[in-house]
């Protein structure tokens, strides 16, 4: 499995028994949805390994307990700590509306209703305060926040996101 077809998930953080179990931190607002999983990947070597999961239980809202196959003792699960997690994109749960997930809308157009086509988002820069769209119109890379105020409408059908934009952000670009 590619990293680029899987999501992350979380990260090894710590062992939890004698008898191999690990706690995983999941980065997700939603940890139920991955209490009954069979397998993950994880990243070990920067290849990702299937690992089977024998049991897993939540613990303490975002850790997930879990009980590997064939990993029975601390020095096991020792060599996983620290480690990502990692699941295929087709497991992630459907988004409707105006939530997206970063990697959906890669490609996407950005339209404004005042100025109509801004350019095409080539990624996401999640590094700062404020997520942004980066977005490429000819030359010019355009930098657009990603605020709920500015998000009219992800039309997911005409790869779309239709934005209102306040007067000059986009101006001071071109």
């Amino acid at each position: 499995m590619r990293k680029e077809d899987c999501f992350y998930l979380g990260k090894i953080a710590k062992k939890f028994s004698f008898k191999g179990e690990v706690l995983a931190y999941l980065d997700t607002d939603e940890p139920e949805l991955y209490e009954n999983l069979e397998s993950v990947f994880v990243e070990c070597n920067k290849h990702l390994v299937p690992f089977f999961i024998e049991s897993s239980s939540l613990h303490k809202n975002d850790f997930l307990r879990i009980r590997f196959e064939d990993i029975n003792t601390e020095e096991e699960a020792d060599a996983l700590l620290g480690n990502d997690l990692y699941l295929p994109l087709k497991m992630l749960p459907k988004l409707t509306g105006n939530k997206f997930y970063f990697h959906e809308v890669i490609g996407f157009e950005v339209e404004d209703k005042r100025l109509g086509y801004v350019g095409e988002i080539q990624s996401i820069n999640d590094t700062t305060a404020q997520p942004l769209f980066e977005v490429l119109k000819g030359d010019a890379e355009i930098l657009i926040p990603m605020i709920d105020h500015f998000l009219v409408k992800i039309d997911r059908e005409n790869k779309k996101v239709i934005m209102d934009l306040p007067e000059g952000l986009i101006e001071m670009y071109l």
